[in-house]
Parts: C-alpha cells; sequence; structure tokens
C-alpha cells in the first residue's frame, strides 16, 4: 500500500498543532520544520500549512555548491548536511515555494523532511497525526479520494518550468496543473496568479 502526503488549504482553521507537533520529531532538534501561511490576511484569517513540497527534480539540491543535501529512494529532499552546508542560502533563494530557511543558530539550512524517521516506518508524519480538520493527511490515496469532493494535483507551473513534487495539493476542480504567476507577486501585487497577481486556490486567493 502506496501511502502519500496531501494538503487541503480550505480545511486549515489556524490552531497550529501541526508547528508544535513538528517540534517534537526527534530529528529536528525542537525546530519546527512546517509554519502557517496567512491565504490572504488583508482580506481573511484563512491560513494554509506550508511543508517541503519534495520536488522529483528538487532546484535546491541542484543548486547547492556544496552538495549537501540529498533525496532519498523515496523522493524525501531531506535538510542540507550538516558537515557540508557553507549557509550560502542559494537553496532558500532557488526553491520556487519558499521552503527552505538557514537556521544561524545551527549554521545549516533546515526544512521539512516529511518526518523520514517516521514515514520511512511506514508512521505518519507529526503534523499529519495531530490536525483535527483533515488539512494535512498522510495515507492512500484511494481513500482521501471517497472522503473528499476536492481533487490532487502535484504539477506546479512557473512560467516556462513545471515542477512536480511528491506532496499533493487539494484543490476544488479537475486541474492537472497549478499555474503560479510569481512575476506578479515580485511586482507587488501581493499574491500569486496570472494578470492579477492572484492565484485561487479552491475558490481562495493564494498569498505568501
Amino acid at each position: 500500500m502506496t501511502l502519500e502526503f496531501f494538503i487541503d488549504p480550505s480545511r486549515c482553521i489556524g490552531c497550529q498543532a501541526c508547528v508544535h507537533a513538528c517540534v517534537e520529531c526527534d530529528s529536528h532538534r525542537g525546530i519546527s520544520m512546517i509554519h502557517l501561511d496567512f491565504v490572504d490576511r488583508a482580506a481573511s484569517p484563512q491560513t494554509t500549512p506550508a511543508v517541503c513540497m519534495h520536488c522529483e527534480d528538487p532546484t535546491c539540491a541542484r543548486v547547492c555548491p556544496a552538495d549537501a543535501i540529498k533525496q532519498t529512494a523515496e523522493g524525501i529532499v531531506q535538510s542540507a548536511l550538516k558537515p557540508r552546508c557553507i549557509g550560502c542560502s542559494n537553496c532558500v533563494l532557488a526553491c520556487p515555494f519558499g521552503v527552505p530557511k538557514y537556521v544561524g543558530a545551527m549554521d545549516q539550512m533546515m526544512k521539512c523532511d516529511m518526518c523520514y524517521d517516521r514515514t520511512s516506518a511506514g508512521l505518519k508524519p507529526m503534523c499529519a497525526t495531530v490536525c483535527p480538520s483533515g488539512a494535512l493527511y498522510f495515507g492512500p490515496r484511494e481513500t482521501i479520494e471517497k472522503m473528499r469532493r476536492e481533487r490532487s494535483l502535484n504539477t506546479f507551473v512557473f512560467g516556462r518550468q513545471a515542477v512536480k513534487t511528491k506532496v499533493n495539493l487539494m484543490v476544488g476542480d479537475e486541474r492537472k496543473a497549478l499555474e503560479l504567476d510569481v512575476a506578479s507577486f515580485l511586482a507587488g501585487a501581493g499574491g500569486l496568479g496570472a494578470g492579477t497577481g492572484k492565484e485561487q486556490t479552491d475558490g481562495i486567493p493564494y498569498h505568501r
């Protein structure tokens, strides 16, 4: 049975149970690798969990000059190896999802590794274990497809680049890919998406 990770932004209630649970993961050394983003902070308190999407071809690893970022056979992109990481922050700047963070106290890039110590043994990530609303789900695809009306996608288009990820995003329609207009976001429009500077995630404009 194949277990997969799904994020449903429409179900997030902002309780931060996932953030606190992430701290408890043995390999995280007391640091949370997940955080909550506001979907549209000016208009709504709605939040969405932000975790590493674990790209099939991780840009963060490709730009690392020290070869410090490794990908497991299962497709999990891990934090930078402490002995190799030189703190250049190339990965921080290159990630299209804005996930990696340089932790000065550790002198290391650290990020969500999908609780690899747990998931490699068939257990759920800590965040998905405690999420009370089902915004974070780890399990068989068949199960979530039966339980939810939303459909999942794992292809994101940034301009001419299509990024396929191990983590799935639940959306309210049958689209195969989500187009994200980063240029509009950087121009100060305040969001992601063609024209308006916003991208809709299940009817909600998504902002980072």
